[in-house]
């Protein structure tokens, strides 16, 4: 169903005033997959370079509701006692882009036989875009629409802790200390980025021989904005195929799914039905994920990595 104006302009300017306010960072239903994206002490976790891709379209059927591209890459080094990486978002909301890119350090403590406990820390810059042009029903007299923003840079630094075994993962993490002001030039519309924090953990256990269930959690915390939690369930089936399903407090319900094409590449998908007053006004969110492992042969896992 496709959103014409008036609703389409209401419904617009409230989603990305929502965005904007309160949930600035992308949201993912695949963040099990997509760690480094939300703790950089999720760097050089893995035991060799690992790359993942990832597409999200949210609430299709709305003009100019958000798309988000995502992109990581990361290694251990130093007989895994460091993590490098890079990642970067692409993420774009009505009339405003943003592009994140961060270089991401980690160093891990080794703890008894299966524990390891990773510090990281991030920083780049985010590069934001606003071209108000895009649909004639934005310009009139209020100045904030009228004013385009080309390329505002903003400083970015973050940091996290990753701990994990071979059975589960826990992590919290600040994507950002530094606030800005995306609107410096118009003190009384100035909109200034929230503090946000995540929660992250998961544990792996056999169901039977060939079937392994991950519970996993993940919150999100932004101040003046009520809190994020999604809760999900997978299920990788002979280490081949994964189905599971999630649950987005208030807001949605997920299917997933996955498979394993070869030991190094994994492809998954997701679908999100809205549970909110949204839900009349589009088809549901989607999202696809690539992800390479390229495990040195000394290094090589037995099985696909499922977290």
């Amino acid at each position: 169903m496709k959103i014409t104006y008036p609703t389409y302009l209401q419904l617009l300017l409230v989603l990305w005033c929502y965005t904007a306010h309160a949930q600035q960072e992308p949201q993912y239903t695949q963040y099990m997959y997509n760690t480094l994206t939300v703790n950089p002490g999720y760097t050089g976790s893995t035991p060799g370079l690992e790359a993942t891709l990832l597409h999200r379209s949210q609430w299709v059927g709305i003009d100019g509701a958000p798309v988000t591209q995502a992109f990581s890459i990361h290694s251990p080094v130093h007989n895994g006692k460091i993590g490098v990486g890079l990642s970067a978002v692409n993420d774009r909301l009505g009339p405003s882009d943003e592009f994140y890119v961060d270089g991401n350090v980690s160093y891990t403590l080794f703890i008894g036989k299966a524990g390891r406990l990773a510090f990281g820390m991030k920083g780049g810059v985010r590069v934001l875009n606003i071209e108000w042009s895009r649909g004639r029903f934005f310009q009139g007299a209020d100045p904030l629409l009228n004013t385009n923003i080309n390329n505002k840079i903003n400083p970015t630094v973050g940091a996290g802790a990753y701990y994990y075994t071979d059975k589960w993962y826990a992590g919290v993490s600040v994507p950002n200390f530094i606030r800005n002001d995306y609107y410096d030039d118009i003190q009384e519309d100035a909109i200034a980025s929230r503090q946000h924090y995540y929660i992250i953990t998961g544990y792996v256990f056999d169901l039977a021989d060939d079937i392994k269930c991950k519970p996993a959690i993940l919150a999100k915390i932004v101040s003046g904005a009520p809190v994020t939690v999604d809760f999900s369930a997978n299920f990788l089936l002979q280490e081949k195929v994964t189905l599971g399903a999630s649950y987005r407090w208030d807001d949605s319900v997920s299917a997933l799914a996955g498979f394993q094409f070869t030991q190094n590449i994994f492809a998954g998908y997701s679908y999100d039905y809205t549970v909110t007053e949204l839900q009349k006004y589009n088809n549901g969110s989607h999202e696809i994920i690539l992800r390479f492992n390229l495990w040195p042969k000394a290094k090589r896992v037995k099985s696909p990595r499922f977290f």
